[in-house]
């Protein structure tokens, strides 16, 4: 087909912390990587980054990916 009328959407996957909690941009963070603290999630045109509140450090989200469970190694702060 030269028209890709029927394409395929992407789907995102949820992101969710090393309880399972899924994870919304915006929310509070402690990161358990880079030393980076207390974060926020923010969505960037590249996807999604922590942002440490103390240092403004950007660490994206596909580096904190937990390999044995494909969790980020982030816990949700309330």
């Amino acid at each position: 087909m030269a028209f890709n009328l029927f394409k395929k959407k992407k789907k995102r996957k949820q992101l969710q912390d090393l309880n399972g909690a899924p994870l919304f941009p915006g929310d509070k963070v402690d990161c358990l990587r880079y030393e980076m603290g207390e974060s926020i999630l923010v969505e960037e045109e590249n996807g999604f980054e922590y942002e440490s509140v103390k240092t403004g450090q950007k660490v994206s989200y596909a580096k904190m990916i937990d390999a044995a469970t494909s969790f980020q190694k982030v816990r949700k702060l309330d």
